[in-house]
């Protein structure tokens, strides 16, 4: 229980980082990601980020037009296999992009690693989420 009890911990710290984004500041992301080429993310934008600087570009990118956020877990379940976990659960929130509100109410997988002693994020995967795909095709200049 003491593993699943220090993912759980992980878990808060990357929910807090991603409320943090969703309010324009990605900085927190940092404390709890791996930083190594391995890391990878499925956002609710689609597509897939493989790399550290990738996925931190990915919610850099994101923060620049947030605002007003607040994102949590619900009915989150974790699993515990040697030094990796993984947690399941619906991403539950909203936040303005670029002055538009979005709510979220979404599945995600997310996968941690034990590292020197501490549960770093590996991989985040969340469903597509459409409000937020049409607020941002309303971004898009004109082609």
């Amino acid at each position: 229980m003491a593993a699943e009890d220090d993912v759980r911990k992980a878990s808060k710290q990357f929910y807090n980082a991603l409320t943090s984004m969703s309010k324009g500041n990605a900085e927190q992301m940092g404390e709890i990601w791996s930083h190594e080429e391995s890391a990878t993310a499925m956002h609710p934008i689609g597509g897939r980020d493989v790399g550290w600087k990738a996925v931190k570009n990915s919610f850099d990118q994101v923060a620049g037009l947030a605002t007003e956020g607040s994102i949590e877990l619900k009915d989150q379940l974790i699993r515990v296999v040697g030094d990796v976990a993984y947690e399941i659960g619906i991403e539950s929130g909203g936040f303005k992009i670029a002055g538009h509100q979005v709510n979220i109410e979404q599945r995600v997988t997310n996968i941690y690693q034990l590292k020197s002693g501490e549960w770093k994020m590996i991989h985040h995967h969340s469903d597509v989420a459409p409000a937020m795909m049409d607020v941002l095709s309303k971004l898009q200049p004109p082609t």
